[in-house]
């Protein structure tokens, strides 16, 4: 199959012909892609058309996979020198005279550790991006070490990297993978996995799968033993590395890469809450981050920015959050701008919803300056069924599915109980728990479907006044109880399609001092903060002053909005003093700790 759009071409190396494809404008920087088993270069048709729109983008099909020819006799002919030889050669057809930027994936980042770490390819690589597939001379020195000195930790490490690596010892038996990929497995591999690591259905894997299977099993028989025995003394890679680590991944352990800093000393390490095919299911994630990596190791797309488009430095939890798509409604002000304004600031793509359109903007302007390599304003209002359903259909065609909801829930009625009317209640249904409702369903729906995490955050009604018998009370009670319910039932009910659900209660939370840290140059324009007793229909004026010493700031909120989904917690109260309303959250607190 041929990739939409590309330009494929021939390139001859040791009596191989490999297929080259690509894409995008040549005399942009190059950013060369490598397929793993049992894969072939399609593997990469989510991924490389978008790359593409930024940079010249080249693939090609490993030697006996795809279209390219295999080597005669297969024994011998996959090993990691004469792979780097075909590496070599395709760089000298597609970018002879400038270095480029490697990605690889599960056995294409396995030999691309190789070329990343070899002397004969200094100079020709300016970055690479690894994902599932470590340094096979890495891996020897990992297993060496815990061997040698054993400690209890290292022994539990041992034996479930051995247990996860199952399959490469079958790959090592003589004729039966042959056999099982020309034969049973290699139909069922598609549907495998849709099951098991929910791959779309669709033009993936090819027609060539069982061939490149077979073929490829030489790639473990030709290398494995071989480096894991005698691993080199010398593979210090000589380029920055970008690791991706998939959390969910079935093949490999975390554990692989704790000692990676002393092999790569440049080394930008991203967690993500997802399984081994990533470049299937996660294409919108690696886009990203891979374009933020070529850009900060791209020498003319640094000169190419001005300075006022340089973006700050890292924030805290940049590691988790850096490139996911967040979402964030009632992001004009208060609360949800800090919120929004906080996963920026973690280098997260930022969605700032709100009916305030002006403020929606601000709050998306302002992501971008500080750390968001990318955020859009949208205008919805939460409790409105139809414009949300329509928020969530634009947001899914243009920027993707959603990693992380935070959903702000809306203003409840602040008097007394027998002064509040009818009209009040329902409003407190539609904004306060309706547009909960309503966004959960929009935006959580896609995340369950996709089956690689998420997380939905639900914040609810601050506390209009320092007292549980304070006028407003009750309605603020009975808001912040139904977001807690719900927050706690979704949580049981989207565990196991691998989307969790927390809520963060905020307590009192003085706007005032948001708006005075934005008038120091926090990012927050001044008098945009709308959550607060003013914004909730109490006069400021008449909010006691020991009150105000003790509410939270919208920073504040924000960051335990972080926090939760940085820890997977099921509820977070914000640091501060307790109030009296502790006690109506006891039983649902204690309830939700036991589902985390």
């Amino acid at each position: 199959m041929q990739l939409p759009g590309a330009r494929e071409r021939w390139v001859r190396t040791g009596g191989i012909e490999l297929c080259v494809a690509e894409l995008g404008n040549p005399d942009l920087p190059t950013v060369v892609l490598v397929h793993g088993y049992p894969d072939s270069k399609e593997v990469w048709s989510r991924v490389a058309p978008a790359l593409a729109e930024q940079w010249h983008v080249v693939l090609y099909d490993v030697r006996g996979h795809g279209r390219s020819s295999a080597p005669k006799p297969l024994r011998g002919g996959f090993t990691l020198e004469k792979l780097t030889d075909d590496f070599l050669a395709v760089l000298d057809e597609v970018s002879p005279g400038r270095p480029v930027h490697l990605v690889g994936h599960d056995w294409g980042s396995v030999q691309s550790w190789e070329f990343a770490t070899v002397e004969r390819t200094k100079g020709r690589i300016a970055s690479f991006t690894s994902m599932s597939g470590p340094s096979l001379d890495h891996f020897g020195h990992w297993i060496r070490s815990r061997m040698t000195r054993p400690t209890p930790r290292r022994v539990v490490q041992l034996a479930g990297q051995g247990a996860k690596s199952w399959y490469v010892y079958l790959l090592h038996t003589p004729v039966l993978p042959e056999l099982a990929w020309r034969g049973p497995l290699g139909r069922r591999w598609p549907r495998i996995l849709e099951r098991l690591e929910k791959v779309p259905a669709g033009d993936y894997p090819t027609a060539s799968l069982p061939r490149d299977a077979a073929h490829g099993a030489w790639l473990y028989r030709d290398n494995v033993r071989t480096r894991l025995r005698r691993p080199r003394p010398d593979a210090y890679a000589h380029v920055p590395v970008q690791l991706i680590t998939p959390t969910g991944d079935a093949f490999l352990s975390e554990y692989l890469y704790d000692d990676l800093e002393q092999w790569a000393p440049r080394l930008v390490r991203r967690r993500l809450p997802a399984q081994h095919w990533v470049p299937r299911t996660r294409p919108d994630q690696l886009v990203s981050w891979i374009s933020e990596f070529v850009a900060a190791n791209e020498p003319s797309a640094k000169a190419a920015r001005t300075p006022s488009a340089e973006p700050v430095g890292p924030g805290r939890y940049a590691d988790r959050f850096a490139g996911r798509l967040v979402l964030v409604t009632g992001a004009a002000g208060g609360i949800g701008r800090a919120t929004a304004l906080a996963f920026a600031g973690a280098g997260a793509r930022v969605v700032a919803v709100d009916q305030d359109a002006a403020g929606a903007a601000r709050t998306a302007e302002t992501s971008l300056l500080v750390g968001a390599p990318a955020a859009w304003a949208e205008t919805a209002e939460p409790g409105d069924e139809q414009a949300m359903e329509k928020l969530g259909a634009k947001v899914a065609a243009e920027y993707g599915t959603v990693d992380v909801l935070v959903n702000l829930a809306g203003e409840a009625p602040s008097g007394p109980f027998l002064e509040t009317t009818s009209e009040e209640w329902r409003g407190l249904l539609d904004a306060g728990f309706l547009g909960v409702v309503h966004s959960c369903r929009v935006f959580g729906g896609p995340m369950a479907e996709r089956g690689q995490g998420g997380h939905i955050v639900n914040v609810l009604p601050s506390i209009p006044g320092p007292a549980r018998r304070a006028p407003g009370a009750a309605t603020y009670g009975t808001a912040q109880a139904a977001v807690l319910a719900l927050s706690q039932g979704l949580r049981a009910e989207l565990a196991p399609r691998t989307v969790s659900v927390s809520a963060v209660r905020p307590g009192a939370v003085c706007a005032g001092a948001g708006e005075a840290g934005a008038r120091a140059g926090a990012g927050v324009a001044a008098g945009a903060s709308t959550t607060g007793a003013a914004s909730n229909g109490v006069d400021a004026d008449a909010v006691a002053p020991s009150r105000r010493s003790r509410g939270r700031t919208p920073e504040q909120v924000a960051e335990a909005v972080l926090e939760a989904v940085a820890h997977d917690r099921a509820l977070v109260l914000v640091p501060g003093r307790p109030t009296g309303l502790r006690r109506l959250f006891r039983g649902g607190t204690e309830s939700l700790r036991k589902n985390r």
